[in-house]
């Protein structure tokens, strides 16, 4: 297509207004970083961890106390009732005369009367005997007795003997005939020896679970100690580097997560070096790069103010080289500005339908005459095929191939030769363009878009621009690609998605 025909072209499409950026905003300071103060934490790790420990232990040293507890007393109560209800139903056929004669050869010969004792009780719960010591006519102080009586089916309970204040458990089951409660035979034995054998358990377990505690004390100690040494040791790093020892390095000890931290603060740690001694380089360059063009425009200016030139062409030629130099300081300037914007986060596109094609051939058309007097050719081969429309910030994209251009000419233009290409590579547009200088060296292909790199090239320039350039394409979603062209040269590869925003 005639190129006369794309900017008309270019002109016809809808411009949207660009979003001026706020000087306030750009100027907004970060907000202070808050400072916690922490305390020991390995002091608090391991009282947490053992004041869970304990609250586990003697959880489990109550529970399993109270269910030995209530497995014997139940157990004795079973054999209580059993015995009562058994003794019980040998009387059943007897008067009260022949049951109290029965009774007392039964009492006489009972086998447990050391651990149980046999109460014989007459219908109103009076004692009439025991197997244990002469009671006849004494009352039997206890629940199970009167509900036995009166619900005539056997009745246990769990009291205090009123005589010696022991925990006891008893069991009464009624003697029935006819239909009538005749008597009483109950049994009762003391839980003193249940009592001494819960004590026995709950020491036990009391040791079992200091053993625990004292055991779950050593492991978090070790386990803390584990863990916490490789980030005292981190810290003590981190606050080297931060006071100014870039570069340092850690021992990696472990492949585990602590190894994965060791591996970045030493990463991090070498990045940082290496982008001080960058800037160091850059604040040199810059500075160079700037007293150069000042010091040209400054002595042009005075030459000129002094009145020492007066031919014509000199005056002419001055006023030139003061106008270039100038444009070259703007140039710094606005990367500089750019740069600032990328690491601050304020790197805004203006997004529109654009031609891609109207713009590069716009810089090719800029950069043509400049090269010509210079000497240099300039080759651009056309797109076979018509292109569409996509999204783009035009005037960023315009930079980025002006300074792809102005790169081809500083360090390849010893070669006497530029070419620019455009073709479409499935949805993506890609444009090239090769010089055929001395190229760059492969060692230093992975770091030449880092910010403030320039390697072994003594061309002017602050070292930002293609990392700038490589902003704008990534945030168009595109790539940019540097290497070494096949015979000779450079060659730097701009991608761009073909689509357009919204559609």
């Amino acid at each position: 297509m005639d190129q006369e025909n794309r900017r008309k072209r270019k002109k016809n499409l809808p411009i949207q207004p660009k979003r001026e950026a706020d000087p306030a905003e750009e100027l907004q300071a970060e907000p202070p970083v808050k400072i916690q103060r922490r305390g020991r934490l390995r002091r608090r790790w391991l009282l947490n961890t053992l004041t869970v420990t304990l609250v586990v232990v003697a959880i489990a040293v109550s529970a399993f106390s109270l269910a030995m507890y209530s497995y014997y007393t139940s157990t004795i109560l079973a054999t209580l009732e059993s015995k009562a209800q058994t003794a019980a139903g040998m009387f059943r056929n007897y008067t009260e005369t022949t049951y109290l004669s029965t009774a007392r050869q039964f009492v006489n010969q009972f086998e447990d009367k050391t651990k149980i004792e046999v109460q014989i009780l007459n219908a109103n719960g009076r004692v009439l005997m025991s197997s244990i010591m002469d009671i006849s006519g004494a009352s039997a102080y206890s629940p199970d007795v009167a509900a036995a009586i009166s619900e005539k089916r056997v009745r246990t309970s769990i009291g205090v003997d009123p005589d010696t204040e022991d925990n006891v458990v008893s069991a009464s089951a009624p003697v029935v005939y006819n239909g009538v409660v005749v008597g009483v035979v109950r049994m009762v034995t003391s839980l003193q020896k249940v009592q001494a054998q819960m004590l026995r358990i709950v020491m036990v377990t009391s040791a079992i679970g200091l053993a625990i505690l004292i055991v779950m004390g050593v492991l978090a100690s070790y386990f803390i100690k584990s863990v916490l040494d490789p980030v005292i040791r981190v810290t003590e790093t981190a606050k080297r580097i931060a006071a100014g020892s870039y570069g340092v390095q850690m021992e990696k000890k472990s492949d585990d997560e602590m190894g994965e931290l060791v591996d970045s603060i030493n990463d991090m740690s070498m990045k940082i070096d290496q982008a001080e001694r960058t800037q160091s380089e850059f604040i040199s360059s810059v500075s160079h790069e700037l007293r150069t063009p000042l010091t040209a425009i400054n002595g042009w200016a005075e030459t000129l103010y002094n009145g020492e030139v007066r031919d014509a062409s000199d005056v002419k030629k001055g006023m030139s080289i003061i106008v270039s130099e100038a444009q070259r300081l703007t140039r710094m300037v606005e990367e500089l500005l750019e740069f600032s914007r990328m690491e601050t986060g304020r790197f805004n596109l203006s997004v529109e339908p654009i031609d891609i094609l109207a713009e590069l051939e716009d810089a090719v058309y800029t950069y043509r005459e400049f090269f010509r007097r210079k000497g240099l050719e300039l080759n651009y081969s056309e797109c076979g095929e018509e292109l569409p429309i996509i999204s783009g910030d035009p005037e960023r994209l315009r930079q980025v191939f002006c300074n792809l251009l102005d790169n081809a000419d500083k360090h390849g233009g010893s070669g006497g030769k530029v070419e620019v290409s455009v073709s479409r590579e499935g949805e993506e547009v890609a444009i090239r363009i090769r010089d055929y200088g001395p190229g760059v060296p492969e060692e230093e292909l992975p770091f030449i878009k880092y910010k403030f790199y320039k390697g072994s090239s003594k061309a002017r320039g602050s070292g930002i621009g293609l990392a700038v350039c490589d902003e704008i394409v990534n945030s168009h979603g595109g790539s940019l690609d540097i290497a070494n062209a096949p015979g000779g040269g450079c060659v730097v590869t701009v991608r761009l998605p073909m689509k357009v925003e919204g559609a």
